[in-house]
């Protein structure tokens, strides 16, 4: 796989073609607003403390009527509370809770999207032709428990939920709807945008900010990084793509047979820095 500042070109295209398959995808401006307002400062390695260039939210707005009346997010939205964000503190996975997993799964398997997604890994020889198989594979990938650190864990609760360590310190939580609720719960605060330079200083339009998508549906991120899960055997698989007008490099940690981590970085967009 690419590495390095040169893009990918048959992930770039197969990505692509998942982003234009996103209608469920919220608009910036219309269905969001986000205040990036200033440049987070500098944190010393093994320190928790960041001078706050942030006074107000990240997202000044969501429409959360369409968070509620899109089958993927509801359904999403659901699993957000049945993980314990605490690590060293075992999961208690309740049969209804590994329904809500299934329901979940079967709402982003009746998208355009992930079954062009299907489709690709089959082609390349990665995931069974049967749906029923491939929902399996899925479950697998991002639901399957497995032990990290003192407690067991998912790919799913590390990336899209994210887990706390000595009680203040978030590791995960790549996802923009958890990061949105736990913002107006109170439980994050938004310090400031993070930038190498103003080379890639993002815009308050922009779909990637920091280390994750905002505003993409979950199908979309659920689509994306098992593709690059299955197309490597690589502990950490790191791949540039131009998605977009956006130059990203898409990162995934694997756990075994699961994900154990994943989420973007911005290089560049608006074609700045090409």
């Amino acid at each position: 796989m690419a590495s390095g500042r040169q893009a990918n070109r048959e992930l770039t295209e197969v990505l692509n073609k998942l982003w234009q398959l996103d209608t469920n995808r919220l608009k910036p401006g219309t269905d969001y607003k986000i205040s990036l307002q200033g440049k987070a400062g500098h944190v010393a390695q093994g320190s928790n403390n960041a001078r706050d260039r942030a006074c107000a939210p990240l997202f000044a707005y969501v429409d959360e009527g369409k968070l509620k009346n899109i089958a993927t997010f509801a359904r999403f939205i659901n699993l957000l509370d049945n993980y314990e964000m605490s690590t060293g503190v075992s999961e208690t996975v309740t049969s209804e809770e590994l329904q809500e997993n299934r329901l979940f799964i079967d709402a982003i398997m009746e998208t355009e999207l992930m079954k062009y997604a299907h489709n690709y890994l089959v082609k390349k020889g990665q995931s069974p032709a049967d749906r029923g198989q491939f929902k399996k594979q899925l479950y697998d990938i991002w639901f399957r428990l497995y032990h990290r650190g003192k407690s067991d864990s998912c790919g799913f609760e590390h990336v899209f939920v994210g887990e706390t360590k000595y009680g203040n310190e978030i590791m995960g939580l790549h996802n923009w709807v958890q990061f949105y609720l736990q913002e107006k719960h109170g439980h994050v605060d938004y310090k400031g945008y993070k930038a190498r330079d103003n080379k890639d200083t993002p815009d308050e339009d922009d779909h990637p900010v920091g280390s994750s998508f905002i505003g993409v549906s979950p199908e979309f991120e659920v689509a994306l990084f098992t593709i690059i899960f299955l197309m490597s055997t690589e502990k950490m698989m790191s791949v540039v793509v131009k998605v977009d007008e956006y130059v990203l490099e898409l990162v995934v940690y694997r756990h075994g047979r699961a994900i154990g981590t994943s989420y973007p970085k911005l290089l560049s967009s608006n074609n700045r820095d090409l």
